[in-house]
């Protein structure tokens, strides 16, 4: 089993390498891939160095399943042409999420959709993954007619660069930005571009995304997603109105029921998710659950998770596991 990670030197593709190593994958060769000026350096794994290849050597050596974390036009232009040599991608870009010839997977959501056909599986948005992991055992219960999240996402997201400029601000140090604004001591209401509509193409992948993997078009969502000074993991505040009434002693039952999902919701001794909790972690934490007092059947939620572990390289490995499982490559 020759697994190909794509991006290997980046921060998500570091932790895709680490993963692997910590759920035991069954690897027999690992293949770490980057651009042209990081081919020959070194990656670790399980004790063994692997040089860093180029894409095309990569496709030569002929990989059952190709992880790429290496940024949607990398995506755009080669893993098609991974896929036409047989081989199984993994795309955590946002490159073919919407693409309606392509699943948009979370497993314990609909891994069930999965085929041998599908040569190009798309990894979804991180923000997303926490927020349906959490939702969806809901959904099937209660059935969701609109959401209202908002997001308070690690820097972690936008990758090293940010990271540094976060560290360097603290301090005091002058450095490369991967922002309009200083990130350390301040919240920026702005995740990647704006659109037409006034939202950024962060709040609307999440609703495109929930729809498209809940399978459910009549969901309403309204997303605002915002950048905060941490590391740990994305937080989000969601607001989730049903069709059907509640109980809230059922709704804590399904979420501690539910694999996956870690319910911390005990605010009398001040139990309740947070980042550096999530961190390093693999599971999704909700905490803070309560009836919106303001209109019925309608529950708010806190939800936390690691983003570059489920919200990127967990998720993106329990699909490959999945595909392993059923034999589908």
């Amino acid at each position: 089993m020759k697994i190909a990670v794509v991006g290997a030197t980046g921060l998500v593709g570091t932790k895709m390498i680490q993963v692997l190593e910590e759920r035991n994958f069954p690897i027999t060769e690992l293949i770490p891939v980057a651009s042209e000026r990081s081919v020959g350096k070194e990656v670790s794994y399980k004790g063994k160095k692997f040089k860093v290849v180029s894409m095309q050597t990569a496709i030569d050596m002929k990989p059952a399943i190709a992880l790429f974390s290496a940024g949607g036009s990398t995506s755009l232009e080669w893993a098609p042409k991974f896929a036409e040599a047989g081989i199984t991608v993994i795309d955590n870009s946002s490159a073919w999420r919407m693409d309606t010839g392509k699943k948009l997977v979370v497993p314990e959501i609909n891994a069930d959709k999965l085929t041998k056909e599908d040569k190009i599986i798309a990894n979804p948005n991180c923000s997303t993954i926490q927020m349906v992991v959490a939702l969806n055992p809901l959904h099937k219960k209660y059935k969701i007619r609109r959401i209202v999240v908002s997001t308070y996402q690690s820097v972690t997201g936008t990758g090293v660069k940010a990271v540094d400029q976060m560290m360097n601000e603290r301090k005091g140090i002058k450095g490369e930005m991967a922002y309009a604004y200083p990130i350390d001591m301040n919240v920026i209401p702005h995740i990647d571009v704006f659109t037409d509509n006034g939202y950024t193409k962060e709040e609307m992948k999440m609703v495109n995304e929930t729809k498209k993997i809940m399978g459910d078009d009549s969901i309403r969502l309204t997303a605002t997603t915002v950048r905060i000074p941490v590391m740990g993991g994305h937080s989000e505040s969601v607001n989730v109105e049903f069709e059907n009434e509640f109980e809230m002693n059922d709704v804590r039952s399904i979420l501690e029921n539910e694999p996956g999902i870690i319910l911390t919701d005990d605010v009398k001794n001040l139990k309740y998710p947070m980042p550096m909790d999530a961190h390093d972690k693999d599971e999704v934490f909700v905490g803070r659950l309560r009836r919106d007092e303001t209109q019925p059947k309608t529950l708010n939620m806190w939800i936390v998770s690691d983003n570059l572990r489920k919200g990127a390289a967990t998720n993106a490995i329990q699909i490959a596991e999945y595909l392993i499982e059923k034999k589908l490559v």
